[in-house]
């Protein structure tokens, strides 16, 4: 097994076990266990539980951004912006539902509400796609009027909640449900 199959299995792990049981749940030991590596080997690859739960974020996160901007046209209208990445953005958490329950976890830790901080309220050169889309909407006054972290909250606070009962077998999203969900959000912070 090379380096990075096991550096592989040990992410793989942790999501697991941090998606399962939480992150106060899934010490070390029980995520080399689950990745069938020795207790001492977690630690070549991330020298504490901490790094480990951020790699695996900057992970996942490489791994959306990719599939939420396939077939996204800067030059496309506003609307159909937001609704392209909207879409995407929850497609990807119906086809991902370990990720999700991953992610939602880490936004809601303090890990997550630092590295929200710091890429809503941003840090030059930390712009997202979906920072510059509101920003653009702000500009435009296509947006309502109302500070950037609310449009954010309104837009995907919904969206993610949606996500979560999908997942949690409360209803079923099909294409035409995630594109309602989507306009739905879209209806809510329009000018």
């Amino acid at each position: 097994m090379t380096k990075q199959d096991k550096r592989h299995d040990i992410l793989r792990a942790a999501l697991e076990l941090f998606a399962e049981q939480g992150f106060h749940g899934a010490p070390m030991a029980l995520i080399a266990e689950r990745a069938g590596v020795g207790a001492g080997t977690i630690y070549r690859y991330f020298e504490n539980r901490d790094i480990l739960i951020r790699d695996l974020f900057n992970e996942l996160e490489e791994d959306i951004l990719p599939f939420i901007m396939d077939g996204y046209s800067d030059k496309a209208p506003f609307r159909a912006r937001f609704i392209h990445l909207g879409s995407r953005l929850l497609r990807y958490f119906i086809q991902n539902p370990l990720h999700f329950r991953y992610l939602e976890q880490f936004h809601n830790s303090p890990f997550g509400v630092a590295h929200r901080r710091d890429k809503i309220l941003g840090n030059e050169g930390k712009n997202t796609v979906f920072k510059e889309l509101f920003e653009q909407g702000a500009e435009q006054q296509v947006l309502k009027d109302l500070p950037l972290p609310m449009l954010i909250a309104l837009a995907f606070g919904p969206l993610l909640a949606v996500a979560r009962d999908h997942i949690l077998g409360f209803f079923h999203l099909d294409e035409d449900l995630v594109l309602k969900t989507i306009e739905a959000c879209w209806d809510t912070v329009k000018r």
